[in-house]
């Protein structure tokens, strides 16, 4: 397993021992890997670290752990990738195969409960097999639509000797072939859309991501002249600043996004699934636009709304194509491929301009004199600039962040974003650390989040990782205590939440801890933390009633977005 593992190109395993898996672990140290085994202090920070390394290097991360209570403390963070198509191969281990069924010691059904959260999953029967299932999961996991693979290995499957090996290079998944390129004649189909549109509007998300298309999707809506509007997966997909971009749509975007969504005549959604959180209500989102969608998945497609042209494709070969159509039909246009649409659609590009020119951003909702969190997410993005890396965990910290910090590019935000789950950031900032150790990781992380998963201080400062974990700490859950004031009349319950000294805890497994509490003090304390040669943490005592504004209500439509100071 070891050597099939290194054949993957495998340089960081995240992992915690335990009975079951005792001889794989022993295989490691008997052979000399020159694999990383990094212990992590809890399997779901394994798990979020194989994540976080796998979105920032766009590799495939791994993670191992034991049977029974180690393997389903990977269920959240399976989940996790699973919904945020993320390639993530998790070894477990198992109870010898005579006891399975037995309710032996430390025994569950890793399979039956996986199998609902994982794109695929093995109860590797003997050691024979082990081989070519390892060549699968990985295959598997970062083709198609990526997505986490379970092997599961019984003990004395891994005490046995592989005495047959699997020849040759067939992987033996006739039946897994996922369709790369897109129908000819839908391709043509959506050229001739964009031919005919005059607002047309680009919806990039995570897919665009995962299959490093972002360049594809820029040279595509600079050909048309389309902006474009960017789920939580899909913030990279045009750098900071550029012309064409509009940041991110949805429940806490931007408000000439979700102004452009609604007025577009033409919708092409890359890599996109309709979440709730983006579209709002859906009858109301992008009312009168055609769509044509494109995505890798064709369970994604139709799913929730009924595309006009549907193109069943992987983006990195579907868009070069589109925009060669593209090209080849609008030289009819103009005296060069582009000038027609240039001209066509000057006027819809002036219109978002306006719109966003006529919009006070950020915004706001000052309650009292304490350190806002916007000006936080600012000031780390003015001096971290948009090379750093960004891991933003869940609620108010995570909005703010996708709101106001200066993405550069793609794999340079990363979140929990379909599963949505707290403790995500300071595991997953780890990995994208180890995967990526001259670049600067900044942990965004509430109060409460960073409770979850702060044990992995211990492994950061094992491996001298130089992340900087940034905590919005405002006393409260805050997104939970935000609708309770919106939504909920004030009636506020299990919002507020207490929390140590997280000066001293840091300095307590060995890291740089730092605190804040006024703007003036700010500029000072983030330089000091970005200067640091290793793990800082930074305690940022903000508001405790600081709102992220806008936001779209629950269920409503971007016409019902609540702006700062509306909140009655």
């Amino acid at each position: 397993m070891v050597r099939g593992l290194r054949e993957a190109g495998v340089e960081k395993l995240f992992g915690y021992p335990g009975g079951a898996v005792l001889d794989i672990c022993d295989a490691f140290a008997a052979e000399d890997s020159g694999i990383d085994f990094i212990l992590t202090r809890h399997e779901q920070g394994a798990i979020f670290a194989a994540d976080g390394y796998a979105r920032a290097t766009g590799k495939t991360g791994v993670c191992l752990a034991t049977s029974g209570p180690g393997a389903t403390n990977l269920i959240t963070g399976l989940a996790n990738a699973h919904m945020d198509s993320v390639p993530v191969v998790a070894i477990t281990g198992q109870v010898t195969t005579r006891l399975l069924g037995t309710d032996a010691f430390q025994e569950a059904d890793t399979f039956g409960i996986t199998l609902p959260i994982t794109k695929h999953n093995y109860l590797v029967a003997s050691a024979n097999e082990l081989p070519q299932v390892l060549r699968q999961a990985f295959h598997i996991a970062s083709t198609g639509r990526r997505g986490p693979v379970l092997v599961d290995i019984p003990r004395d499957v891994a005490q046995s000797l592989v005495s047959e090996p699997a020849d040759g290079d067939d992987l033996g998944l006739p039946g897994y072939q996922p369709t790369k390129e897109g129908h000819p004649v839908m391709l043509r189909r959506a050229a001739e859309a964009v031919l005919a549109a005059e607002k047309p509007l680009i919806w990039a998300g995570g897919g665009v991501i995962a299959t490093g298309a972002a360049d594809e999707v820029r040279r595509l809506a600079e050909l048309i002249g389309a902006p474009v509007m960017m789920s939580l997966m899909g913030l990279g997909t045009l750098p900071h600043g550029h012309p064409l971009s509009l940041g991110m749509l949805g429940m806490h975007g931007t408000p000439w996004a979700n102004w452009a969504a609604k007025e577009c005549d033409l919708l092409l959604a890359l890599g996109v699934r309709f979440d709730d959180r983006a579209t709002g209500r859906l009858e109301s989102f992008a009312p009168r636009a055609a769509l044509v969608h494109i995505d890798i998945d064709p369970a994604e497609i139709g799913k929730l709304r009924k595309p006009t042209v549907p193109v069943v494709a992987d983006l990195s070969t579907a868009l070069p194509a589109l925009r060669e159509l593209v090209a080849e039909l609008d030289k009819g246009r103009g005296e060069a491929a582009g000038d027609g649409f240039a001209a066509a659609t000057e006027g819809w590009r002036r219109a978002v301009a306006t719109r966003r020119s006529e919009t006070r951003w950020p915004q706001v909702d000052r309650q009292d004199c304490r350190l806002h969190p916007v000006e936080v997410i600012t000031e780390l993005g003015r001096q971290a600039g948009p090379e750093a890396v960004v891991v933003a965990d869940v609620g108010q910290n995570q909005m703010f962040a996708a709101q106001l910090y200066p993405v550069g590019g793609p794999r340079r935000f990363l979140t929990s974003g379909g599963l949505g789950s707290m403790g995500y950031a300071v595991p997953a900032a780890m990995g994208a650390q180890a995967g990526l150790p001259e670049r600067t990781v900044l942990a965004v992380v509430g109060d409460g989040g960073f409770q979850m998963t702060g044990n992995e201080l211990a492994t950061i400062a094992d491996w001298r990782l130089p992340v900087k974990i940034v905590i919005i700490n405002n006393g409260h859950l805050g997104m939970v205590r935000q609708w309770q004031e919106l939504f909920f009349e004030r009636r506020y319950m299990a919002a507020k939440i207490s929390g140590p000294d997280f000066v001293k805890l840091a300095e307590a497994y060995g890291v740089r801890g730092l605190r804040v509490e006024s703007s003036a003090e700010l500029s000072a304390a983030v330089a000091a933390t970005l200067a640091h040669p290793g793990p800082v943490v930074l305690d940022c005592v903000v508001e405790a009633e600081a709102n992220v504004f806008p936001i779209v209500p629950p269920g409503k439509g971007s016409e019902d977005t609540i702006e700062v100071g509306s909140t009655d």
